[in-house]
């Protein structure tokens, strides 16, 4: 699932793949599929996006972003944007595909669920794109101390830490998979009351939020996700479901997966004690 350094890695490699290049045809929703949502009628984008310029590129939380002069499209957590040069062999089955000048092509297809929004530049009104656009990222200066501590409102000391990081929108494109090594690097468990955690606790998992999505977007991304030309990102993972029953790097305890908060977290009690 794309998160922020997926995001970044993605919206990187269109500006540095196809922008410039103009969109010759588009078509949405040729392979239906029930968790994939669009902006308006996705019979429309056709019309909306042919003959667009790629003018830039952006990444709001977790969401990578075309630019196509007055348009903007937009990928939600769940899509695989993939990459296609002229004469490359590209997926059946497509939830979006764009067009290009040239015979390349942008192919997307959905996970479990996943937005796919065309629209003009000004007319998405939905909460998670726009919240994604307003709130300071992590890779920012704006993300500092201050800002964080501003996070962990009266509501917030009664979350588990994984809540507090991945619920709410509180960070953008923060989600479950990044979230792992974070707390894992913090030494915090996924489940422990952020009302118990101490100053420095606090101040740790700040720092270890910072970096870490710094790194894993400095090497293109996790090693459990792919990129625009499906290669998995430098970032090795310690806590993720590739090292599921395999000892901790540092205390040589067996990392668990455990079902939280409708999925999986993975862990090490040795480092990160209980809840």
């Amino acid at each position: 699932m794309l998160e922020i350094p997926e995001a970044q890695t993605v919206a990187r490699q269109l500006m540095e793949t196809v922008a410039g290049k103009t969109i010759t045809g588009a078509a949405a929703a040729a392979s239906p599929h029930g968790f994939a949502w669009y902006f308006g009628e996705p019979a429309m984008y056709g019309e909306m996006l042919a003959g667009k310029k790629i003018t830039d590129t952006a990444a709001y939380g977790g969401r990578p972003e075309i630019w196509a002069e007055n348009m903007r499209i937009s990928f939600g957590d769940g899509v695989n944007v993939r990459y296609f040069a002229a004469g490359a062999k590209r997926p059946v089955k497509h939830q979006l595909i764009l067009e290009l000048d040239g015979g390349d092509a942008i192919c997307c297809t959905v996970q479990m669920y996943g937005a796919l929004l065309a629209f003009a530049d000004g007319m998405n009104n939905e909460f998670y794109y726009n919240v994604g656009k307003e709130k300071p990222s992590p890779l920012s200066n704006e993300f500092d101390a201050a800002y964080f501590e501003s996070l962990f409102t009266e509501d917030a000391k009664k979350l588990s830490a994984k809540a507090f990081l991945a619920t709410e929108q509180r960070i953008p494109g923060l989600g479950n998979g990044v979230l792992q090594d974070i707390l894992w690097s913090a030494k915090i468990h996924p489940k422990r009351k952020m009302s118990s955690l101490s100053s420095d606790d606090f101040e740790t998992m700040y720092l270890m939020v910072k970096s870490l999505l710094s790194e894993m977007t400095a090497k293109g991304g996790r090693d459990t996700e792919k990129d625009l030309f499906g290669n998995p990102g430098g970032f090795i993972t310690t806590m993720s479901k590739k090292n599921d029953g395999m000892p901790c790097p540092l205390c040589g305890d067996l990392i668990r997966r455990l079902a939280y908060m409708g999925g999986n977290v993975y862990l090490c009690e040795g480092c990160q004690g209980h809840y």
